[in-house]
């Protein structure tokens, strides 16, 4: 099966590492199409995947975007359109792998006379999209995809609850490679003295510095902890969001934690760094789709809390394989911590029960045989 992936973004979030991951098994018959250039071409072509930037032109659209600017995007996105066109007659399949890549898709597919998937990485609530976007997300979906693969029983359920039709949906989590997440104990721990970690109680939190990541969430919790724990922010502002990082700075000075806050910005030695920590801290103050931070650091034996909501509560079995607590309660974040801080084999067995079930559920090559029957039983 020949496919046509496409995806909107340059840059390497949590649904392009997936789509890095679905790619790999058809490298030989597919190609990437994106939307803007950047790191994300960089990763696809280091793991011998076939990519094409299809337009320089930025589609000026956001997710909070509402009518009429989708309507001022028209000229730019005609092109790109054509372009698809063009490329999916050439392919078997179209597979859109991001909101944007499903509206181009959708209409590419129309015309190309290919059959449309649309893998959704979001949860099409109203605290994430616009009203104008969800509906444009749910109608294409429901009248040009044969088949629409959400990353979560919570995505599945928003999707739904959005007008979008349950017979064309099924449900198949985000996959791993375990091994990725095997580290090295002496290179952690030259990573814990080149950071000045050691003798600390380490937070880490990794993702894009976001007001609706949460990170000033873990900042007033770490106010409450003792002085031994110590907060590690990985992650960089993304799409205009550099106000917020100033915010995160100047809450810090406020409440005098500089010594106890580090802002590593973007690294790419992730599973070094979750090893390095004592506990990984999930925040999002909205539910999140999937929660691709928390398997990550399960698969490195870090015990791991986050927010009761959304993919979370999915991933998380509470006293079992790690905590959650309510969005934005800094109280009970702390009185997690604190807890970790005291019980330290106790959240060493959740860890472990974490990691082993981590292997078994996310493991990428069952992941990749679902989605390789789901496409064989619709398209063969």
């Amino acid at each position: 099966m020949k496919i046509l992936f496409l995806d909107q973004s340059g840059k390497p979030g949590g649904a392009e590492l997936c789509l890095i991951d679905i790619a790999k098994p058809y490298r030989d018959r597919s190609l990437v199409g994106l939307f803007a250039d950047g790191g994300f071409k960089t990763l696809l072509q280091q793991n011998q995947i076939p990519v094409e930037v299809l337009t320089n032109q930025a589609i000026q659209v956001k997710k909070s975007s509402g009518l009429i600017q989708g309507l001022k995007s028209l000229r730019l996105i005609i092109p790109l359109i054509i372009k698809v066109i063009k490329r999916a007659r050439k392919y078997d399949l179209i597979y859109a792998n991001t909101q944007k890549a499903l509206v181009i898709g959708a209409i590419a597919s129309f015309f190309a006379r290919r059959p449309l998937v649309y893998h959704l990485h979001d949860i099409l609530s109203k605290e994430h999209f616009s009203q104008t976007n969800r509906r444009i997300a749910v109608n294409l979906a429901n009248h040009f995809a044969s088949v629409v693969i959400a990353n979560s029983q919570a995505s599945q359920t928003a999707f739904v609850q959005a007008g979008g039709h349950a017979n064309l949906t099924t449900v198949i989590y985000n996959g791993f490679e375990p091994e990725i997440y095997q580290t090295d104990e002496s290179d952690v721990r030259q990573l814990q003295q080149e950071l000045g970690l050691i003798g600390k109680f380490v937070i880490g939190h990794f993702s894009r510095l976001a007001p609706w990541k949460g990170q000033h969430i873990l900042i007033d919790a770490l106010a409450q902890c003792p002085q031994q724990v110590t907060v590690i922010l990985v992650g960089d502002a993304l799409f205009g969001e550099q106000d917020y990082v100033k915010q995160l700075h100047n809450q810090v000075a406020d409440l005098g934690l500089e010594n106890r806050v580090k802002f590593l910005g973007f690294r790419s030695n992730v599973p070094q760094l979750m090893a390095a920590c004592d506990l990984v801290a999930h925040t999002s103050i909205f539910a999140e789709p999937f929660g691709r931070v928390i398997v990550e650091a399960m698969l490195c034996g870090t015990p791991v809390v986050a927010t009761q909501a959304g993919g979370a509560m999915e991933l998380i079995e509470p006293g079992i394989n790690g905590f959650l607590f309510p969005p934005g309660d800094t109280q009970e974040l702390a009185r997690v911590i604190n807890t970790c801080l005291q019980e330290r084999h106790k959240t060493t067995t959740m860890a472990n029960n974490a990691r082993k079930m981590a292997i078994q559920r996310f493991n990428m090559t069952s992941i990749n045989r679902q989605i390789a029957q789901l496409l064989a039983a619709k398209f063969s």
